[in-house]
């Protein structure tokens, strides 16, 4: 898919560089741990409403993040960079996630997640408004992945779920929207902060969609409601979106974005393991389908990872 590098990058050539083991980690943590939390979000689901569930996971993160870089001497985020996490965060975290969960609510984990994996397509599309063209075989990455994308919302899981379908819809065109625009002129501040001011604004507009929803907490919640949103606080925010956001800002964008192709496979074996979902075949070929369009993306010339001063 096509990259967010710069020019000087592009033109230096398909030069390789070996990953440092940060970024293997980030990678473990977006392809394994991401993999799971979606699976989370449906057990969570039990005792948290969809907004609820998302803006008290992030807003808790967020603040206990800033809290220890604050302590560790880490300044505040600028009035611009609040800004811009702001509408970072509405995106990925309100528009994305928030999404993400009120689509479980009617629509198997496994199904949902299988969907996401049009994420890098739109990446791919949305980059084309700075110019960025994708190649040949890139684009027809973009076209089968389509392809399957379409396939699989004639499967039974989506026919049966309208207002899931709009709602999975809506969250990948906000979470693509969010991660292409926090590269190229939306810049957060520097390190964990940036990504803790994100979590707190996007946790805050969530609760604000929560209260104008009119949800409300399933007080006391059940214990494996409770662990699956303790998990997502510590898991899915903490650990996987962070390291997330630490490939968007020092990796290729194709790198980033290659938990798509690994987090279905997991998901829905999970969800079939685990919550008995159904998966019937023509939504496995049609997930095979995307998954392949999106292997496409990957498969491009090698190109050398940012340097960490562009994060």
């Amino acid at each position: 898919m096509p990259t967010l590098a710069s020019p000087a990058q592009a033109a230096s050539g398909p030069a390789r560089t070996a990953l440092p083991p940060l970024l293997w980690l980030c990678l473990a943590a977006t392809w394994v741990v991401w993999g799971s939390t979606y699976l989370a979000i449906k057990y969570a689901l039990i005792s948290f409403a969809p907004f609820l569930q998302m803006g008290s996971r992030f807003l808790f993160a967020g603040v206990l993040l800033a809290a220890w870089m604050r302590w560790r001497g880490v300044a505040w985020p600028s009035r611009l960079q609040w800004r811009n996490a702001l509408v970072v965060g509405t995106l990925m975290l309100g528009g994305g996630m928030g999404g993400t969960a009120h689509a479980e609510v009617s629509i198997g984990s496994g199904l949902v997640v299988a969907f996401i994996a049009v994420v890098p397509l739109l990446i791919a599309l949305l980059n084309l408004i700075w110019g960025v063209k994708p190649t040949r075989l890139e684009a027809a990455g973009i076209a089968l992945g389509l392809i399957g994308v379409l396939m699989l919302t004639q499967g039974s899981g989506f026919q049966s779920s309208p207002a899931g379908l709009a709602a999975i819809s809506i969250a990948c065109i906000c979470w693509s929207m969010g991660s292409v625009l926090s590269q190229r002129s939306l810049p957060l501040a520097p390190g964990a902060m940036g990504f803790a001011s994100e979590m707190i604004c996007g946790g805050v507009v969530l609760l604000v969609l929560a209260a104008l929803s009119g949800e409300q907490l399933a007080w006391p919640p059940q214990p494996v409601a409770a662990a699956a949103w303790l998990y997502l606080v510590v898991f899915g925010s903490l650990i996987a979106f962070n390291a997330y956001m630490v490939l968007l800002a020092k990796a290729p964008a194709a790198l980033a974005a290659s938990y798509t192709f690994v987090n279905p496979v997991i998901a829905m074996l999970l969800g079939v393991w685990i919550a008995n979902e159904t998966v019937t075949s023509f939504e496995w070929y049609a997930v095979a389908v995307v998954l392949a369009g999106v292997l496409l993306l990957l498969f491009q010339r090698p190109q050398k990872a940012k340097e960490s001063q562009e994060g």
